[in-house]
């Protein structure tokens, strides 16, 4: 990993390490720990769940005779003070295949510093090495800096751990606050006890954010690791964490050099970036899979999951992680509904969303279809799990539900009550549901017919839905004026009112799912009004410039940040949507693709080296220059862009796929 010296990326750009359990390492290129969430060890303690940071970082420094010490590493305190290292002393980085860093003293000498995440394993490992000039005289000393909190707290002195760390050879145990495991550190270097507390460490994003930003630390001690020896090896676990008992009796070299050949090879099989990305959503959640719906504070919400899955899987051909995922999920159908969100420590799951279920409907479908393409085939248990899902899904919802969720006799489907959000578009403060969407949300009526389309061959009953319903949506959603779809009809379940909002919502009548909703000359009236309105180069708008209560910038403290999310904020995601549909109707033209791909793909990809880097963030501020914001790392941004590029925009085999879209546009 000898690497010329290159351009750095921002010192505030992010890095991410995740375990495929939940949990993660995360920091900055500059090392600055600037959100509560950078921790060098956060495992989750409950897989995929129960986040806790055991060690939030360390300091590192290099001491020769004669000379003073040359920090590797720096630290952000109240109020605005840093301590370590001079910026120029770091001359290079690289996130692929992990996060290394290239450190040059004032002697010349240079110093290598990488980390990686073991999958599967809570296991975290970091090796410095000299890859110019001689280690003689030259000792690394590291300190740990360790807590033992909840990922979403910030903690004090008080709350510090007070015991001492144990030593046992080449192993010692830091303790952490009580309440969470030990972490264990194994390492070819000596340990030197020496407990002391820093105070105020400064987390400036969380300051941005309006958050509680000041922490203290715990640093039991220090290592040391004389460099003329050869490469200082340091590994981190948790007691009782998948992985721990590795580092008992391991010689220190031998355990890093094997975790660090078998990873690289994992990832080596990876295609690209994107695709190296989309891997670290994919969690263990029981017996089967699912995916996080972003790192560093989301866990698995089932409307993110369904959406993701489709470009992390099914894009990528990992149907076995599709099926684990969908199985999983399936189980756990409730009055129709599956849940948005499992709540920790055994509470009840939360089933507040209309849209989730049906985005179930439509993964699963995507997934048997892609199973009949390729050959593969499905046990007739895991068909009858997920057929029974879709019954219990679609039998809910035409019934009645909760939140008031229930087909008309239009065949549409209504919504929603006072103070709560059911759609995707689901910011809210107290009781304050910033946009309620209470009716029929155009998106819901694309997905509801597509699902009820999809269900249609085993059930009459949905066949008359379906047909009752889409009439009623052609006859309904049309907004002449403005040349594209209400964004609801019947809002606030009054009969006739009509909600003309500009929104990115109608474009999922024509792409985004199985099948359009809206064909002809409508459809691409829409996707010209979407282009023109809601476009940016990171994604979609989530209202037009003009509309009321438009917010051009994401930013500000919770009720502020809150009340932009869906008021001219872009998502990124919504543009496999888009893009969708702007084939769609040009009918797949010769150059159409290639026309789109640098259009509209390259652009957001160009992403991948900004904010969040090899991935794709939440979302982005409404005007130039399109700040990103949000969530740095955010699967279904990442799931849409590998959606786009290897299934949207791929060369169509024998045009199978477009040919697919045409008939379905006719009937």
């Amino acid at each position: 990993m000898n690497q010329p010296e290159a351009q750095l990326p921002s010192l505030d750009a992010e890095w991410l390490e995740t375990d495929g359990l939940g949990g993660f390492a995360s920091g900055t290129v500059g090392g600055i720990r600037t959100r509560r969430y950078h921790a060098l060890l956060m495992p989750a303690v409950r897989p995929p769940e129960g986040r806790a940071a055991l060690v939030d970082g360390f300091d590192a420094w290099v001491e020769s005779q004669g000379n003073e010490a040359e920090y590797l590493t720096r630290q952000a305190y109240l109020p605005d003070i840093q301590a370590g290292r001079a910026d120029g002393v770091l001359i290079g980085f690289t996130n692929t295949p992990w996060p290394t860093w290239r450190f040059r003293l004032g002697s010349g000498v240079e110093i290598e510093q990488e980390l990686f995440l073991v999958q599967e394993q809570t296991l975290v490992a970091v090796r410095w090495r000299l890859v110019r000039g001689r280690g003689d005289g030259r000792i690394l000393r590291v300190r740990p800096f360790v807590s033992g909190r909840e990922s979403h707290a910030l903690i004090h002195e008080s709350q510090l751990p007070t015991d001492d760390a144990v030593d046992r050879g080449c192993l010692v145990r830091f303790p952490v606050a009580a309440g969470y495991p030990h972490a264990l550190s194994l390492s070819n270097g000596d340990w030197h006890l020496a407990p002391e507390r820093y105070r105020n460490f400064l987390h400036a994003e969380e300051r941005a954010r309006g958050f509680d930003h000041a922490a203290d630390l715990a640093a039991p001690g220090a290592l040391a690791f004389d460099l003329s020896r050869g490469d200082a090896v340091w590994i981190l676990s948790a007691e009782r964490q998948p992985g721990h008992e590795r580092l008992s009796g391991a010689e220190p070299g031998e355990l890093f050099h094997t975790l660090r050949s078998a990873e690289k090879i994992r990832r080596g099989a990876f295609p690209d970036r994107l695709s190296r990305a989309g891997d670290q959503y994919l969690v263990q959640r029981g017996a089967g899979k699912s995916i996080i719906a972003g790192y560093p504070w989301f866990t698995d919400w089932g409307r993110d999951t369904f959406i993701a899955l489709r470009g992390l899987c099914l894009a990528t051909g990992r149907l076995d992680d599709a099926r684990d995922i969908l199985l999983q999920w399936a189980g756990s159908v409730d009055q129709g509904q599956v849940p948005n969100r499992f709540v920790e420590e055994g509470g009840a799951a939360e089933f507040n969303a209309v849209d989730a279920s049906l985005w179930y409907i439509i993964a699963a479908h995507e997934y048997i279809e892609a199973c009949r393409a390729t050959g593969r085939r499905i046990p007739g248990s895991e068909l009858d799990a997920i057929h029974g899902a879709f019954d219990a899904i679609l039998t809910g919802y035409a019934d009645g539900t909760r939140y008031g969720i229930k087909a008309d006799p239009d065949g549409l489907l209504r919504a929603g009550e006072p103070g709560v959000q059911l759609t995707w578009m689901d910011a809210r403060v107290g009781d304050w549901v910033v946009t309620p969407r209470i009716g029929k949300p155009v998106e819901v009526q694309a997905l509801w017919l597509n699902a009820l389309r999809i269900a249609a061959p085993r059930a009459s009953r949905w066949r008359e839905l379906f047909k009752l319903g889409s009439a009623a949506f052609e006859d309904r959603f049309w907004n002449e004026e403005r040349q594209g779809l209400y964004d609801v009809v019947d809002a606030d379940h009054e009969p006739g009112k009509l909600d003309p909002l500009f929104r990115p919502n109608q474009i999922f009548a024509v792409g985004g799912l199985p099948f359009p909703v809206t064909t002809g000359s409508r459809a691409a009236a829409i996707v010209e009004s979407v282009e023109r309105l809601l476009w940016t180069p990171m994604g979609l708008r989530s209202l037009a410039p003009g509309e009321p209560g438009y917010i051009p910038r994401y930013q500000g403290g919770p009720r502020e940040r809150d009340a932009a999310y869906h008021q001219g904020t872009v998502w990124p995601w919504l543009l496999g949507a888009f893009v969708e549909g702007w084939l769609r109707v040009r009918d797949d033209a010769p150059g159409a693709r290639e026309e789109a791909r640098a259009r509209f793909l390259m652009p957001l990809l160009a992403h991948l080296d900004e904010a969040g880097l090899g991935h794709i963030s939440e979302i982005a501020d409404a005007e130039a220059p399109y700040t990103p914001r949000g969530c740095p790392f955010q699967a279904w941004s990442v799931g849409e862009a590998l959606r786009i590029d290897r299934v949207i925009l791929a060369e169509r085999r024998a045009g199978v796929t477009a040919a697919r879209h045409r008939k379905a546009a006719a009937r």
